[in-house]
């Protein structure tokens, strides 16, 4: 089967559409054999990549998608608010920035990403950046193609070996930067939020307390954060004092994560060299772009490419089709990155005959109780003749709904668990 990436969106179908038929959106370019493997689950696929974030609210009024698959085309509170169709958003990559989680929480839609399936492929493009910033590759060529012969004036370069590279964000990114310096014989200082000098010292690292201690020890910086409001502007005026004299910075991670301008003074006053592939307000797809950034000497820059590989793409794509295999299979959401992070206030269990309207008499004792439900689940015991539900709950009942819980003549037993008492 081919499959056009044009800007018209095609839909391909085999067979006749129940009412079980999950409809999938691609907003973005996606590999074909990602777009195949998703028919063959039964799903109706729509692809449409050339759909600007401007054109998707009309896309899922029209189509109403029940997942909608993305790369780099921006999730809005208006899309997600065009359709109520809409039940998982799957970012083909990593960071999940350019989605509205929080609205999609508010109209209970899932948001998935496939975290670590670029990591080679970014790791890849920060050492370009960074021996490109060390050997000057980028002003070389552009002589060269100009027809100048500067031998003289670009035979000087510090090098790498035996240097201190940093690492800012200990991720799957941020490993397999660290891991490529260990090849170039560097000394690997790191930094991450989650770090702990015992893991640090396990992975071969010397262990920074700070993001500024990263930048006051290390020769050559990646940055390797998630764009959240608390890694907004990381590198400012204070992280940029605290870099040696002619450090390499490299951000191959978001824009956001840099305050340009405290880069642009430091590149002026300390010799910064800087390899950027993400920038602070990037243009949608075929617009012109013009940044200042980009224009200061010792910037070297790409064009937010650092996942753009065929073993990348092909990584992610499979990832999206087993989140969405699963999704459709059991309604489960691997990778799923909005699930609340705090604990229920308690546990009920109810060990219950597996007989109709066990679990219905449950939940109206709860309603009728004003005790909401959080999560549950209902495991089936071998035969089928007995479960055990695990139901969490907002608050702890009161003695009486839980004797009416266990008046029913289904019941087995039940029990009550405080969490964290």
């Amino acid at each position: 089967m081919t499959i056009a990436k044009t800007a018209t969106s095609t839909t391909h179908a085999s067979g006749p559409v129940d009412d079980s038929t999950h409809s999938v959106l691609v907003a973005d370019s996606f590999q074909a054999a990602g777009l195949e493997a998703m028919e063959r689950l039964g799903c109706r696929v729509e692809y449409a990549a050339e759909l600007t974030a401007g054109d998707l609210p009309a896309a899922l009024a029209s189509g109403q998608p029940d997942v909608l698959v993305v790369r780099s085309t921006k999730v809005s509170e208006a899309a997600l608010a065009a359709t109520d169709a809409l039940s998982l958003v799957i970012r083909a990559g990593a960071g999940y920035d350019t989605i509205d989680v929080a609205g999609a929480s508010t109209r209970g839609i899932f948001v998935a990403n496939c975290p670590g399936k670029n990591a080679i492929a970014v790791a890849e493009l920060a050492w370009a950046l960074i021996l490109s910033c060390d050997r000057r590759v980028p002003d070389q060529t552009a002589d060269l193609r100009a027809g100048t012969w500067n031998k003289k004036g670009y035979a000087r370069a510090r090098g790498i070996y035996g240097r201190t590279l940093g690492i800012v964000g200990v991720g799957r990114i941020g490993l397999a930067v660290a891991e490529r310096g260990r090849a170039f014989g560097m000394r690997i200082v790191a930094w991450s939020r989650n770090l702990t000098p015992e893991t640090a010292a396990e992975l071969g690292f010397e262990y920074a307390a700070s993001p500024l201690d990263v930048a006051r020890q290390a020769d050559v910086i990646s940055l390797h954060v998630a764009s959240t409001p608390e890694t907004r502007h990381l590198v400012d005026d204070a992280f940029c004092a605290s870099m040696k004299d002619g450090a390499i910075l490299v951000n191959t991670t978001r824009g956001a994560v840099v305050d340009e301008a405290a880069l642009a003074r430091a590149i002026k006053s300390k010799s910064i060299r800087a390899g950027l592939d993400v920038y602070a307000n990037e243009p949608a797809a075929g617009d012109s772009f013009d940044t200042a950034i980009v224009h200061e000497p010792g910037v070297y820059g790409t064009h937010h490419i650092g996942a753009s590989t065929d073993q990348a793409q092909e990584a992610i794509a499979a990832e999206a089709v087993r989140i969405l295999e699963i999704y459709v299979a059991t309604g489960a959401v691997p990778n799923c990155v909005n699930r609340s992070a705090l604990p229920p206030t308690c546990l009920l269990t109810v060990r219950h005959l597996n007989r109709p309207g066990v679990l219905a008499h449950v939940f109206n004792v709860l309603s009728e109780a004003a005790i909401n439900v959080e999560e549950m689940e209902n495991l089936i015991y071998e035969g089928a003749q007995a479960a055990c539900a695990q139901i969490q709950l907002e608050e702890r009942p009161e003695a009486e709904p839980l004797e009416a819980i266990a008046a029913n003549e289904h019941i087995l037993s039940i029990n009550i668990v405080t969490m964290g008492s």
